[in-house]
Formats: C-alpha cells, structure tokens, sequence
C-alpha cells in the first residue's frame, strides 16, 4: 500500500500533538480524519477557546470532529465512515474499545516517558520533579488498561541539570513526531515488532508513576533537601507552578509561585522555611542542608518576574514567614 492510500485518523488536543499531525502530513501520509476535544470557554472572558489541534486541522482543512462522548454510536458510525487503516493518538482521552479496535492495523498511542516507566498523565513532569537524568518518547498500541499496550518503538534523550517541564516538553515533542512517523513507516512496509511491557516490568523494583498532579502536589514542603525541591520547582515549571505561602506578620497570607532557583548546599543552624533577603537583589530560603536561591518568581494576580523585579514591588518585613 501507498502511503498517500493508507488512511490515518489522527488524535490530540495540546500543542504536543500538534507537531506530531505536521510531520505526519509533511512525511507524505494522508489523514483522513482529526478527532480532538470540543470548544470550551477559557480566560477572564469566558471566550470559546479552539484546541490547538483543532486550530492546526482548520489551517490544512483537514476533516474535524469534536465528540462529546466518545462511545456515542453517531460518533463510532462517522469514525467507522472514514475506513481508517491505522489510528495515531497524542495526548488525548482514554478511548472506548469500540474506538481504538476499530482500524485493521490498530492503534498505537505516542507517550512521553520510557514505558512501562511513568505511566499516567504528568509524565514530563514527574520525571524532571524525580530528579532522572535520562528520559523519552514511546510508541505502543492501545489495548484495555492505560499505558499497558505492547511497545512499538521508543526513543531516549537526555535530561539536562537546567532542563524544566517546559523545554523538556519541547524537546520530547520533536523527538514524538519523528518516532510516530517512524511507526508508521514500520507499519506500512510490514517490519512492525512489538514487545510486551510485561517483560520489561523489573521484579525487585516498583514501576515509577506519573499520575495527575493536584494543587497540593505543588506545594513546597522546606523540610525537603535544597536539590529536592529545586526539581519540584523545575518540573512544575512552566505549568502549574510550585507554590508556598507567606505569613506577612499581619494575619494575611499571599500565595507565591517559584518558577526558577537555584540550590546552594550548606550547613547552618536556621529552622526550614526561613527567609533571608535585602529586598534587592536576592531572596534565598533554608532547607534542611542548605537554601533555595529564588531567581524567578510571582505572587497571585501578578506576572512573573526575575528577583529583582519582584522586590522592587514588594517589601518583605522582617516578621514573614513560609508555610
């Protein structure tokens, strides 16, 4: 078969999966199909907001489809009316058997981590907020639990000390669209090996998880070590954001998110959540074997701001307080 006649349906919503839509275009492939989520209001203005895929699909007038409900019988006959072959998903809900066992040549699925390490839904998070150095993208087909199926391909890279979610997320994403062409590659042409996750499951350590992070999951805990919490703040980063809350002295309390710090490795004598500034030109804070050099920061209903920028804005008194 050709690739121009092998019909793809193609499933995302964030910018992620769009990079992986363009290179399958790019690479000659023919979609016959877009599934992503319906329009939803976002903002202050409550404006309906398209997904980025949605947007990208209108761009290449690509045939769309917004299902509310994807076991809806209307929704599995116009996905059965496009005769997909294979079906490619990129950041996008669980899908009803009815859905992913569909296509004759299946459908596999790009994830952000090393299977069967990190599944779930933060794995670029979680594997920066963990400390690994090494991490990647791989490919495998759906089947009944989530994250199980049997790999395709997978492809690694490395996890750098400056690395946040944020340029992580940018990375694993061109290293994605590539790995999901590959697959399809290997699916057209019939060199297609798979491998089941249970044979790389390791008998005496548990699996490493990625679940959906919560707001108390960002939470800077100062008991934790300096290097501990610098790569909650770099895994957090840019989206949702570590967070502590100040104690002013005067029974308010404000909500400040760290984006950027530094760890500085020391001995001293000061409890943990201790601040030390010249309301200046740094704000640092003690852990139990050092302090967190804070270089970027924001505080609710602010924009973020280098160090500097925020303390000529805001004085901190001597009696502040973390928690």
């Amino acid at each position: 078969m050709r690739k121009e006649d092998f019909r793809i349906v193609f499933m995302g919503t964030p910018e992620i999966a769009v990079t992986s839509l363009e290179e399958i275009l790019k690479n000659g492939y023919k979609v016959v199909g877009v599934i992503t989520a319906p329009d939803k209001p976002a903002g202050r203005g409550r404006k309906i907001r398209f997904s980025e895929v949605k947007q990208f699909a209108l761009e290449k007038n690509l045939h769309l489809l917004q299902p509310e409900n994807l076991k809806d019988p209307a929704f599995i006959d116009s996905l059965a009316a496009l005769k997909p072959d294979v079906q490619v998903v990129v950041a996008f809900r669980m899908l009803p058997k009815a859905v992913w066992a569909m296509p004759s040549y299946g459908t596999f699925n790009l994830h952000a981590s090393l299977l069967p390490d990190y599944r779930g839904a933060a794995p670029i998070n979680w594997a920066v907020i963990n400390g690994e150095t090494r991490t990647g993208v791989t490919t495998f087909f759906l089947d009944e639990e989530i994250d199980t199926g049997k790999i395709i391909a997978s492809k690694e890279t490395e996890i750098y000390p400056q690395d946040t979610a944020g340029s992580l997320h940018d990375r694993l994403k061109t290293i994605g669209a590539n790995l999901v062409v590959e697959t399809l590659d290997k699916i057209l042409d019939g060199t297609i090996e798979t491998v089941s996750q249970d044979l790389l499951i390791p008998a005496d350590k548990p699996l490493k998880k990625a679940p959906k992070i919560f707001k108390e999951d960002c939470r800077i805990d100062w008991n934790k070590h300096a290097r501990v919490i610098v790569n909650l703040i770099r895994g957090l980063n840019p989206l949702p954001g570590a967070f502590t809350e100040l104690h002013d002295g005067k029974d308010d309390l404000f909500m400040m998110k760290i984006f950027e710090a530094e760890a500085i490795i020391e001995k001293h004598d000061f409890e943990p959540g201790k601040l030390f500034t010249d309301n200046k030109k740094y704000i640092t804070i003690s852990t139990p074997d050092g302090f967190i050099s804070v270089k970027n920061m924001q505080a609710a209903g602010k924009k973020r701001m280098n160090i500097e920028d925020f303390l000529r804005g805001y004085d901190f008194s001597s009696q502040s307080e973390l928690h």
